[in-house]
């Protein structure tokens, strides 16, 4: 069970800090190993009194604190199956995730309760409502006394993390015990993280990683919901503050931080950024932040697979970067240590056997598979989704990639995001990149019009002649043979863009966009 790598991290390191949490003002308290440790003990007892059993799933909102983390792990060593959504995901797919879900109990803060009720957020279902605070009709987390034993759960599920929502409605992905454990252990031996480190996490779900891997977590102060709207200077006087030693953060946020730019951080060991590709000018800005010698990695994955393959900075910048520019598509790395990855032929259709005769041929593009321990197995509540995605113990992960010769897996887009046209098929990434080359353009977005490829422009400098612009991007991507047919260019003011990570690109309502704009 994951909750204990927690329990063994509190007898080695009693004393060392577990979690700082800022509480306004640029300062932070702290909760060590052996208070995170008991208070969750004591917690998953009292909720198992309450009636929060083993195998009840439980929704959690809480902003991330101390009352979150100890609920996590609350929850963990109650056996519950903890609910994540994020907040952030709008009203209507919110309340369609937690239909699906089927909760039993809910726990979170009075404003949280106050949008269950305004919207009937498990109506149907709930049993027990738990508050962070005070509100009517549900029991304080305060005030819950008792002292059962969980017992063991009928089944191995730990928890149930809906999908960012990126390409669809977001997917309840149920983990069990087992998945997390791996993904520790895999993410240990990764990026050799040693007990005692600290990380500064700005996507607060990684953080929980942090306790099972023995290291401290400094929370910043910061809208978790808005990474791309961070202040840099606060990132960067905590790193400094708390000597950090790891820090992880969405592509958007690294961005941010590299603009602001400022000297080193010298005790940083690593940097990890995901959640998107991760642009090479916003590499190339944030390296300067690192020590000589450190890097930053771009693991790959997805909520259902993590990680996939991994690749640091020193080689995307001066390996690999030449063929992304030339429409190689973006390097991930090679595929870690007890992860198997293979490349399907191109489909839309579910598969039932995996075969040699439904792959890929060697070096072609294909949809990625993969096989391993941290790999989940199915969606609640959702057969179709988990019909398509799974194949025996494989899971499709939508996107298009393909393997060099030097066994590195490079990535090409979503496959629903292809551009299917009379000349060809087009990937996103690949394209895109051709013109994110230009000096003046932030990123771009191919999208399909009426069987038309048509490529999206947010510009760096909003005050760039965008005829000149135009014109140049012609110019580039005529140059290479797989853009050469792109000749229709738009200009947006600001890409739609998850609200998780503030950095995949909603490419479909751009095209929704793209199609009033040319009619």
């Amino acid at each position: 069970m994951i909750a204990e790598l927690l329990a063994r991290n509190a007898a080695e390191r009693p004393d060392q800090a577990a979690i700082f949490f800022p509480e306004g003002r640029g300062r932070h308290a702290r909760l060590t190993f052996r208070e995170l440790d008991e208070e969750s003990t004591r917690l998953s007892r009292a909720l198992a009194a309450h009636g929060v059993t083993a195998g009840m799933r439980t929704v959690l909102m809480v902003p991330p604190g101390a009352p979150f983390f100890t609920l996590v792990w609350a929850l963990f060593k109650a056996r519950a199956v903890l609910v994540l959504v994020d907040p952030g995901l709008g009203l209507r797919s919110i309340a369609r995730s937690l239909r699906e879900a089927e909760p039993e109990a809910f726990v979170g803060i009075p404003k949280a309760h106050l949008a269950r009720l305004a919207f009937g957020w498990g109506r149907e279902t709930l049993k027990r409502r738990i508050v962070v605070g005070r509100f009517p009709g549900a029991v304080s987390l305060d005030s819950l006394t008792g002292s059962a034993d969980p017992r063991p759960a009928s089944d191995d599920t730990a928890a149930i993390l809906f999908t960012s929502g990126s390409t669809g409605p977001p997917k309840g992905v149920v983990y069990s015990h087992a998945n997390f454990q791996a993904q520790v252990e895999m993410i240990r031996a990764t990026y050799g993280i040693e007990p005692g480190e600290i990380d500064l996490p700005t996507f607060a779900p990684f953080a929980l990683f942090d306790a099972a891997l023995g290291m401290t977590t400094v929370l910043p102060e910061m809208d978790f919901r808005r990474p791309a709207d961070v202040d840099p200077a606060t990132i960067l006087r905590t790193a400094r503050r708390f000597g950090v030693t790891n820090m992880f953060g969405s592509p958007a946020l690294v961005d941010r931080v590299g603009r602001h730019g400022g000297g080193p951080i010298p005790t940083l060991r690593r940097v990890l950024s995901a959640g998107a590709p991760v642009p090479l000018r916003t590499l190339e800005r944030f390296v300067k932040l690192l020590p000589a010698g450190v890097q930053v990695f771009t693991p790959y994955g997805a909520t259902e697979a993590l990680p996939v393959a991994s690749i640091g900075s020193d080689e995307l910048l001066s390996e690999t970067r030449a063929l992304t520019e030339r429409g190689a598509g973006v390097c991930v790395g090679r595929p870690v240590e007890r992860m198997d990855v293979r490349i399907l032929a191109i489909t839309d259709r579910p598969i039932e056997r995996m075969t040699d005769d439904v792959l890929a041929p060697p070096g072609a593009w294909g949809e990625i598979t993969v096989s391993g321990p941290s790999v989940t197995q199915l969606y609640v509540n959702r057969e179709e989704s988990t019909r398509a995605a799974k194949v025996e113990g494989w899971h499709r992960m939508g996107d298009v990639g393909r393997f060099d010769d030097k066994g590195r897996l490079w990535y090409g887009g979503r496959k629903s995001h292809r551009v299917v046209t009379a000349a060809g098929t087009l990937f996103t990434d690949p394209s895109e990149n051709v013109f994110n080359a230009h000096p003046l353009v932030k990123r771009t977005a191919l999208v399909e019009v009426a069987s038309r490829p048509v490529l999206c422009v947010e510009l760096d400098d909003r005050s760039a002649n965008r005829e000149t612009v135009r014109r140049e991007l012609l110019e580039i991507g005529a140059a290479v043979p797989e853009t050469s047919g792109i000749e229709t260019i738009l200009f947006h003011h600001r890409f739609p863009v998850d609200i998780r990570h503030n950095a995949k690109i909603f490419r479909e309502n751009l095209a929704v966009w793209a199609a009033k704009e040319l009619s």
